[in-house]
């Protein structure tokens, strides 16, 4: 096998695990079914390994294999750096991002941004990975990471460009019942739905006179989904915290209050990151850019004007 079959084959190999299945990854790559058949079995004849266990439902990396992938995924994009020097003076980017956010706030906010970008910028490609879990951005080959609160990642260059308020809301009929708390530590006894899939009991962090403190709640639910959280705290059967932009919309049209306002903790970062070792390549850059400026927007980070930090 050739150096440059072997790199096809191995943009061949990270399409197949990318799109779940060999015909879906000829489809993206351009290439009939059979040439991807062929391609995959001569890479791993190549290397002496099985990379994949293939059965007739489903296909699943062997250990073997998901040591190899990240391999393949740092030598293409340092091959895809590599060209992208020639054409740093391209006035037009073009080719292939990877871009990864949260899941929540990549639905709401990062995709319509990515919709954008892609009509803006015609001859660019992303692949958007929505997941509530922070990548290793150079092992999966990922360019650009949407990311809150504080970042533990090193070798990450961080912009940031704004900040996420968390609040705490309830809905009038719920307010109705139990009346509007004026400290958090009345929570302590009051029904509140909790973020957590694991145990019906939470703490809540609050702060007062600059000083942090903690409050223990409990309620009628726990789940492990914010959209389920707010949709309890929409039908009154709680009060719920959250990140301020899972509730924008139903703070802004009166459905839920915030409340207890004077001891939201401070808010925290939110950041367009990349990996320091990459290159800026036209496109990335140009995604960056575009990312700061649409993330940059109020109604973005958290609440209603009246209410930002």
């Amino acid at each position: 096998m050739t150096l440059m079959d072997k790199l096809q084959a191995m943009r061949d190999f990270v399409a197949i695990v990318d799109a779940g299945s060999l015909t879906a990854a000829g489809t993206t790559q351009g290439r009939s079914l059979p040439t991807m058949v062929r391609s995959l079995k001569a890479l791993e004849e190549s290397l002496g390994a099985r990379l994949l266990q293939r059965t007739t439902r489903r296909m699943s990396l062997t250990d073997e294999g998901a040591a190899y992938l990240a391999r393949c995924r740092q030598i293409l994009t340092d091959v895809e750096e590599a060209e992208g020097i020639l054409t740093l003076g391209d006035a037009e980017p073009r080719g292939r991002l990877r871009v990864t956010a949260s899941v929540l706030f990549g639905q709401m906010h990062v995709a319509p941004a990515v919709f954008a970008f892609l009509a803006a910028y015609p001859r660019v490609t992303v692949d958007l990975v929505l997941l509530d879990r922070n990548l290793n951005m150079v092992e999966e080959g990922l360019d650009v990471g949407i990311r809150i609160g504080t970042l533990d990642d090193s070798g990450m260059i961080a912009a940031r460009v704004g900040e996420i308020r968390r609040v705490v809301c309830a809905s009038d009929s719920l307010l109705a019942r139990t009346g509007m708390p004026s400290h958090p530590t009345e929570l302590a006894d009051l029904p509140c739905v909790v973020f957590s899939g694991l145990t019906a009991s939470a703490t809540w962090r609050f702060e007062e006179n600059g000083k942090p403190f903690r409050v223990d709640v409990a309620g009628p639910l726990a789940c492990n989904q914010a959209a389920v959280e707010r949709q309890a705290c929409l039908n009154g059967v709680g009060f719920g915290t959250f990140l301020a932009y899972q509730v924008q919309p139903w703070i802004d049209d009166g459905t839920l209050q915030v409340v207890l306002e004077e001891f939201e903790p401070p808010p925290l970062p939110l950041s367009v990151v990349y990996p320091e070792t990459r290159l800026l390549t036209p496109r990335v850059r140009a995604f960056i850019d575009w990312m700061k400026e649409s993330l940059a927007n109020p109604a973005t980070t958290g609440a209603p004007a009246s209410l930002d930090s």
